[in-house]
């Protein structure tokens, strides 16, 4: 099969395109027939190997443990295991997986899986596991978003962002999306009810008025992005700032954040997203109900991955970069 691989860390000259062996499923495992795939911030880290943090966690000190790239995946069941019974030969199915999905053919866990929502192509799903559960998790479970909640998402035309201004509008927040002048139409179209264009305006330009915040989009201070929040608010970060930072890239804001909240009155939440079938299930059900649609900025070729990869790093996409295979 043809898979997007690398041999060692670097840029994206270190991708190739090669003919690699169909990986096998174990028995708690499901063969997808990859029909397009998505680029995050995950895929640029392991392609880099930067943050070095992620070297030192595990994924390979030297060079990656896993040559495959991508995670977000949109396919259909080639094959299960001898264990697996929530899917069949021929289901539709999104999620992530663990073999790389820029390729013909990924295994992924059967938890890691769910059917694809209906009024999706492909490529849309492709677009929403890692990014849609991201978003959700930041703003329902660590946000506690509920109607009349006053919502400021800071990098509201991303990936992340993108989907949580959609998913704080449906939880009956009113949404503040931060992004550049040039996006605002796009991001008032997905449900912002306002927009700070951040080239011209901080996000503390109202005083503290947010209830919550996420963010994860930049390297913002915290103590500036806690100007902007009630004294009871909810401020929720993840690693942004991935590319700047050699050893921890935006990361250490998600490690002080615990610290800090210790000693405000403020709620300062970390957020590491976690994957696995429910949460899909829940955006699935937000996309059936048309409250949450993915923002697809543009679709590359599997051939073509490096320069979607390229784009993603350098490009500031509005929505989500997908690759076709």
């Amino acid at each position: 099969m043809k898979a997007i691989v690398q041999d060692v860390y670097g840029p994206v000259d270190v991708l190739e395109l090669r003919d690699v062996d169909r990986p096998p499923a174990g028995d708690d495992e499901v063969l997808v027939e990859v029909r397009a795939a998505a680029v995050d911030a995950g895929v640029w880290i392991l392609m880099s190997g930067r943050p070095y943090l992620v070297r030192l966690i595990g994924f390979g000190l030297r060079k990656p443990k896993v040559a495959g790239r991508g995670r977000d995946l949109a396919g259909v069941v080639a094959a299960t295991g001898a264990r697996v019974t929530r899917f069949k030969v021929g289901d539709e199915v999104y999620g992530t997986c663990e073999t790389g999905s820029f390729a013909e053919f990924a295994v992924a866990p059967e938890r890691q899986l769910a059917p694809k929502p209906a009024n999706l192509s492909f490529e849309q799903a492709a677009a929403v596991p890692v990014s849609g559960v991201t978003a959700l998790q930041g703003i329902r479970d660590l946000g506690g978003v509920r109607a009349g909640r006053r919502v400021m998402v800071i990098g509201a035309a991303g990936g992340v962002g993108s989907f949580a201004v959609q998913i704080a509008k449906a939880l009956g927040g009113r949404v503040t999306g931060v992004c550049s002048g040039a996006k605002a139409d796009m991001v008032r179209s997905l449900g912002a009810d306002d927009v700070i264009d951040y080239t011209r305006e901080e996000v503390d330009r109202d005083g503290p008025r947010y209830d919550v915040i996420l963010d994860m989009a930049g390297d913002r201070p915290l103590s500036l992005l806690r100007r902007a929040l009630t004294p009871r608010g909810t401020l929720v970060v993840g690693g942004g700032g991935y590319n700047k930072a050699p050893l921890l890239g935006g990361f250490q804001r998600a490690l002080r954040t615990p610290l800090v909240s210790k000693f405000v009155s403020q709620n300062l939440r970390g957020l590491t997203a976690k994957e696995g079938f429910e949460p899909l299930e829940d955006l699935t059900r937000l996309i059936e109900s048309g409250s949450v649609t993915p923002a697809v900025d543009r679709t590359y070729p599997l051939a073509d991955a490096p320069a979607a990869i390229r784009h993603f790093a350098e490009g500031h996409p509005a929505g989500k970069v997908v690759v076709t295979v």
